[in-house]
């Protein structure tokens, strides 16, 4: 039974990270992805097919650990979430340095569109001919360049990492981390071969993306928030930030082991050292909580410009 009030933080202390929940997860993620790898080397069409869709699931369920580790909620012990938030790092695409700094950021400003790192693109403005085109096309036809430039623009671009990055060591951590990644992909390419690789991982990629693309734009795209416009204001608190935050509700087991209450990110936000496993325990039911299938639906239904660069106030978007 839901509360009619959000519960306090330190009503919630037995909900805390647990190693044997940590280690249950990167398991199961591994099978996901050994199976993904081994059902995509068959020369069965169906039987390949079938791989690529099991290892698009690893590779978003990499990402999701990736999170969880950012957060030190994987693992009860700072050592282990670093070790496996730079593995998460790797298999998901994604520098784990980055990433941490990129995403406190964007906890420490949700509600204030042009202070989060992640979302100052979409801070409402004109676009051009072409800028519209691509992006009404991408958004009707399943493309998932916004999931790409999610990734490069706030964790591959170093340019644009520094601006929030004051410490020397901080950035020559990330420098180095990027550069590691590089060569590590390079060398597979090499050594492995790109049509290999093309084969066994890149349907998987793509269909990955899409589905990074559906949870990441659900989470607070669409959704009224505020512009600061270069005032000095204040932080939102995390239980505050439930009226900025969208989730959505997906079956139980995919939720649970699949996207390990990924889609709860409304109590993401408000409890954010509660890890994910644990997030479905909270006693509240969040305000704007919907539907997976009828989100997706509705919001596709909408064009690209107006779904990204406006707000359910301005179109009468009901979710």
């Amino acid at each position: 039974m839901s509360e009619l009030r959000p519960p306090l933080a330190k009503e919630l202390s037995d909900l805390s990270p647990r190693n044997s929940a940590g280690f249950f997860y990167v398991m199961l993620c591994t099978v996901l992805s050994v199976s993904g790898i081994g059902l995509s080397m068959s020369s069965h069409g169906a039987v390949w097919f079938f791989g690529q869709i099991v290892l698009s699931l690893a590779m978003l369920q990499w990402f999701i650990l990736l999170h969880e580790a950012g957060h030190r909620t994987l693992f009860r012990t700072k050592s282990l979430n670093t070790f496996f938030g730079y593995i998460s790092g790797f298999l998901s695409g994604l520098p784990f340095s980055s990433w941490s700094i990129i995403h406190f950021r964007h906890h420490k400003w949700t509600g204030w569109q042009d202070l989060d790192a992640t979302t100052v693109s979409l801070v409402p403005r004109k676009l051009s001919n072409w800028e519209r085109v691509v992006i009404d096309i991408s958004w009707r036809l399943w493309i998932p360049i916004f999931a790409l430039i999610y990734r490069f623009n706030n964790y591959w671009n170093y340019p644009r990492l520094v601006q929030f990055v004051a410490k020397r060591e901080q950035r020559r951590k990330i420098v180095a981390e990027i550069c590691v990644l590089i060569i590590a992909y390079a060398s597979a390419v090499v050594f492995i071969g790109p049509m290999t690789l093309l084969n066994l991982f890149g349907l998987a990629i793509i269909v990955s993306l899409v589905l990074q693309e559906i949870l990441l734009l659900s989470q607070h795209t669409h959704i009224p928030s505020n512009v600061s416009q270069g005032e000095d204001v204040r932080p939102f608190l995390p239980i505050e930030q439930e009226v900025f935050t969208r989730s959505l509700r997906f079956p139980g087991l995919i939720s649970k082991f699949l996207l390990i209450h990924f889609d709860a990110h409304e109590l993401h936000h408000m409890y954010t050292r509660v890890p994910g496993y644990d997030l479905r325990k909270i006693p509240y039911q969040t305000e704007n909580e919907v539907d997976w299938w009828e989100w997706i639906r509705r919001s596709k239904g909408l064009s690209g410009e107006t779904f990204l660069f406006k707000n359910r106030t301005a179109t009468g978007f009901p979710l």
